[in-house]
């Protein structure tokens, strides 16, 4: 009574089912969080950060060997030495010896 491949309600089927997967895909997708930058103290002093985000600036100490997370949706970084650097989140930046260098 059908074609070869296919048989009853089959296509149909297989055709629904991958929409709902998009469908959870999709969703998932939008719902996910931003993903924020990793920041990790290797000095064995107190860090201290400015970090500018969305307009508002704030101030994280970051004790020896402490790890920090910061800007979900993209900052700008004072660092203690005076250098400024962006970040986009998802970035794992490392402090040594007063210098920050970005992965």
């Amino acid at each position: 009574m059908f074609p070869k491949g296919f048989e009853e309600g089959g296509v149909l089927r297989r055709v629904k089912m991958k929409r709902m997967i998009m469908m959870l895909l999709v969703s998932a997708a939008m719902s996910a969080p931003a993903i924020a930058a990793s920041v990790t103290n290797k000095d064995a002093d107190t860090q201290v950060l400015v970090i500018v985000e969305d307009g508002s600036r704030a101030e994280v100490a970051l004790e020896p060997g402490a790890t920090e997370t910061i800007c979900p949706s993209g900052c700008f970084v004072t660092l203690p030495s005076g250098d400024r650097i962006a970040l986009n989140g998802g970035e794992d930046v490392e402090i040594k010896g007063g210098e920050a260098s970005v992965k």
